[in-house]
């Protein structure tokens, strides 16, 4: 069976079949890009500041990864890629070191990302559609009630903070398979009493 023909089946007639082999297309090309490279390109969505392409394209040319980026700046890699999201808010130094790293010329990073751009957190659609993205949402739908209740027995009446919070991913070898390791190490709030 074909890979289109496999996509349109799998989808239970969800899409017209003319529309199958250009996703087909996207698919095999999205498989080689990231079975071939560990810094294949990330997209870019709507409504992200200008620079942010910019970074994006500077970062493909190099062929760095978040971590290498991070390295160069400073900063872990998911707050590097954080902010090529446009969900972190850079330090003018921070600025000038990504300029230097990727050679993005650093006005255009000051005018698009400097002191007068304040983050809007959260992106995409939801539920996200992204298959990585909606795991972690899958994850939060399935397991949040049990994690709430675990960490209100363990801390009491509050919550984790995703500001002062680290967030790392690891790869952990495994025989059946490696294992994508999360962690959220945030600190714990109590709710305020008066």
């Amino acid at each position: 069976m074909s890979f289109a023909r496999m996509l349109y089946t799998a989808s239970h007639g969800a899409l017209r079949q003319r529309q199958v082999p250009a996703l087909a297309i996207q698919a095999r090309s999205a498989v080689r890009l990231s079975s071939s490279s560990a810094v294949a390109s990330s997209p870019v969505l709507p409504g992200l500041p200008s620079a942010c392409k910019q970074l994006f394209d500077a970062k493909a040319k190099k062929g760095l990864s978040f971590g290498e980026i991070g390295k160069a700046i400073g900063k872990d890699e998911i707050w590097t890629a954080a902010l090529f999201y446009g969900q972190a808010k850079p330090a003018p130094e921070d600025l000038a070191k990504l300029s230097e790293a990727l050679g993005v010329p650093h006005q255009s990073l000051q005018d698009s990302l400097g002191d007068h751009w304040w983050p809007t957190r959260g992106l995409g659609p939801d539920p996200p559609q992204d298959p990585v993205i909606y795991r972690l949402h899958e994850g939060v739908l399935v397991y949040g009630y049990p994690i709430k209740a675990v960490i209100h027995e363990k801390f009491g009446d509050g919550i984790m903070s995703l500001i002062d919070c680290h967030v790392t991913v690891d790869k952990k070898p495994h025989p059946k398979g490696d294992r994508v390791v999360l962690t959220f190490d945030g600190k714990f709030l109590p709710y305020a009493k008066w």
